[in-house]
């Protein structure tokens, strides 16, 4: 099995992808074997309790916070200080930057009523800040980053591999968390052992210097995960060992083995960063880090320049893998004033406007540059270049070349009918055939939707204005009302008629939400656009209260009726046989674009406004009369008559994500695109009801051969 490190930026980039697909076979056989190195288990021990590995993970974070700040208390005593500072912050920044991403996938439509589930999805939504745009941790560490001037590659996280001031080492560890959670059907209770393992070590202790510098800002509780974000809230430890401690017993070894891994790895990647920020603090180690860097590119061109009788170009190839050479004869060289960087040409006319090397060098880099010359003596001796730090690194499984990966993917099957679909699209799996089946069923979904989309139906106006949606969705909740009053002296339907329509609805309302998982992902759950979704998507699972959770409401009315149905995620309730095959085609399209939140954003805000405003005002109230009418609960369109509300509720958050979407367009895409996303989101919107004729179908057909919007 190969671990070289290089390999972690490429999977940490490959697994931030909201639509990411993992290959298996020896990628996943990596992967479990990677999570089963730790200290012990070489002869196929069993980790220890949960209780000692907790204690020796805080026995462990308090010696290395010491050492910590023993290393920058001699960095602050020779002036390299805030190198060091801003090292340590580089360092930690691929692990903190997604603090928590790797719960993103624990939740699905098939287990969205459990209450292992729901524990973890409310650890989840405590990293985030559910309901605050740029609420998250990650978002609380790119404050630091900003800062400290440190966040050129920072947003996206998906450019931080670009970064070549962070080693690949920082990138191993959070790399294979990540992989972890494109796969939670295969690592779930790791994931947890794990995320128990960081909270229970709480602030990375390389951070342990950079808070005692800056005490105040930012939000230090934000940054550690073990913490609590609020003044009275619950802390991060806390709600993680809750989830921990509501997962089945048979699963807790599996638990220990993600907390021991995770603690041998954090061991490994920390003791790297520390020798790495100690040798650090002899200026030459900047510099010769930075001719490494540079060298490259700097060895296309010089091939006059002679340095000791040999051409730079020469020199600075040898750099790439050998920068002492070229660091001796530059400390000696008329470029350099030993100990007065201000006199020195090569910090001065080399680099300045008329120079032969302007702008070559960054301002960063010319502070390196300052910073060893002033450090040199001014008697010249032999140039002592440190050894590159080790490059301890967690092990990482390796990802298959770009063209083998296809290969390495399970193909898996094709769904042969919708009720096998169903089945298949409830868990966050994914293969090369349900892949394309979701994209050909959404195409065609879509492309019914827009057939004659002008003709009638369609409330939405034809054109998105800056005044924004909320005008419109409080004249639609106006038009609920008046059709509920007109329509209040109607007949309701039967008690078998309530009934059958409450069961054929439960493919539907059993995984409600879903349309919206895709915004679970960690890039989208707490940006400008997406928290609210998520939020949405939060409160439809009860905010992790199984007393809450809408699927589980859903199931007492269903008992109070007479009806118990399967666990929704079962082949047994897709193969119910008292539900309609029609019942079907609905749930299957939210399954299908729910998974696809890039390719389809602009329609699954469309859809997600139709959604929420659907029965608000109007179809809810009517449902009431009718449940009460027969003695049945009316809690669950109680709820969302509520919930759903025009003025601060998911109706609401829906109009103004659409609105965030829209208003970002024209600065950076033009007039002409934010007219063709409007198109969008107008067919999403009527997908909640597409046109069923035999004209719309034949659309929907062939637009399921047209390629998926960019």
């Amino acid at each position: 099995m190969q671990h070289q490190t290089a390999h972690s930026r490429a999977l940490y980039a490959k697994t931030l992808d909201p639509e990411c697909v993992l290959p298996g076979g020896p990628f996943l056989r990596e992967l479990r074997d990677v999570l089963e190195q730790w200290p012990g288990n070489g002869n196929g021990n069993a980790a220890p309790a949960l209780e000692e590995l907790q204690r020796r993970a805080t026995a462990w974070a308090d010696a290395e916070r010491r050492a910590f700040l023993d290393v920058a208390g001699r960095a602050a005593a020779d002036g390299s200080g805030d190198t060091l500072l801003r090292r340590a912050v580089l360092g930690c920044s691929p692990l903190l930057l997604v603090s928590g991403a790797w719960l993103q996938w624990l939740s699905a439509p098939g287990n969205a009523d459990d209450p292992a589930v729901l524990r973890s999805l409310a650890l989840y939504a405590h990293d985030l800040g559910a309901g605050r745009p740029r609420g998250s941790r990650g978002h609380a560490y790119l404050a630091l980053l900003g800062r400290l001037r440190l966040a050129e590659h920072a947003v996206p996280v998906a450019r931080l591999p670009l970064d070549t001031r962070i080693a690949d080492r920082d990138f191993a560890f959070p790399a294979t968390l990540l992989a972890m959670s494109r796969r939670p059907d295969d690592f779930t209770a790791e994931i947890l052992g794990a995320d128990l393992c960081l909270r229970t070590v709480g602030l990375l202790p390389a951070l342990a210097p950079v808070r005692a510098a800056h005490p105040v800002e930012p939000d230090w509780d934000s940054i550690d995960p073990g913490a609590a974000r609020e003044p009275d809230g619950s802390t991060g430890l806390e709600a993680a060992r809750l989830a921990v401690a509501a997962l089945p017993q048979q699963q807790h070894e599996r638990i220990r083995t993600g907390f021991a891994w995770a603690l041998a790895a954090l061991g490994s990647w920390s003791r790297g960063l520390l020798a790495e920020l100690d040798e650090a603090r002899d200026p030459a180690y900047d510099m010769a880090e930075l001719l490494r860097l540079r060298a490259r590119e700097g060895a296309v061109y010089h091939h006059d320049f002679l340095v000791e009788g040999r051409p730079l170009s020469e020199w600075l190839k040898q750099s790439q893998t050998d920068p002492a050479p070229l660091l001796a004869v530059l400390a000696a060289s008329k470029l350099v004033k030993p100990g007065r960087s201000r006199a020195s040409s090569l910090v001065n006319g080399l680099v300045g406007e008329r120079g032969p090397m302007f702008r070559v060098f960054s301002p960063a880099d010319l502070l390196v540059i300052r910073r060893w010359i002033d450090s040199l003596p001014p008697t010249p001796a032999p140039a002592q270049v440190p050894p590159p730090a080790p490059a301890a690194a967690p092990a990482v499984p390796r990802l298959p070349a770009a063209d083998a990966q296809d290969a390495a993917l399970p193909q898996g099957r094709t769904p042969t009918s919708l009720r096998d679909a169903y089945h298949l699209l409830q868990s966050r799996a994914d293969t090369p055939a349900l892949r394309a089946y979701a994209l050909d069923y959404v195409r065609g979904w879509l492309g019914r939707s827009r057939h004659g989309i002008d003709s009638g139906g369609m409330t939405l106006p034809e054109q998105w204005t800056p005044q924004g949606l909320r005008p419109w969705l409080v004249s639609q909740h106006d038009q609920h009302g008046e059709q509920f009053e007109r329509d209040i002296g109607a007949e309701l339907p039967t008690r078998e008629q309530l009934i059958d329509s409450t069961v054929q609805l439960a493919p539907l309302t059993l995984i409600d939400g879903s349309w919206l998982q895709g915004f679970t992902d960690y890039a989208h759950a707490a940006s400008e656009i997406g928290f609210s979704l998520f939020e949405t998507y939060w409160d439809e699972l009860g905010n992790g209260e199984p007393r809450l959770n809408h699927p589980l409401i859903y199931r007492q009315v269903l008992a109070q009726m007479g009806v118990e149905l399967p666990p929704t995620g079962s082949a047994e309730f897709a193969a119910w046989p008292g539900f309609r095959d029609s019942s079907f085609e609905l749930p299957v399209y939210w399954l299908c674009i729910g998974r696809l939140p890039q390719t389809f954003q602009a329609e699954v805000l469309g859809l997600n406004l139709a959604m929420e405003l659907s029965g608000v005002g109007g179809s809810y109230r009517r449902a009431r009369c009718a449940l009460k009418e027969y003695g049945f609960s009316t809690r669950f369109v109680d709820i969302h008559n509520t919930i759903d509300n025009v003025a601060t509720g998911h109706s609401a958050w829906a109009a103004d994500a659409v609105d965030s979407f829209l208003a970002a367009l024209p600065g950076t895409h033009g007039v002409a695109a934010r007219a063709e996303a409007w198109e969008r989101v107008r067919t999403g919107y009527r997908s909640l009801n597409p046109p069923n004729d035999f004209l719309a179908r034949r659309a929907g057909r062939r637009a399921r051969r047209t390629p998926a919007p960019r």
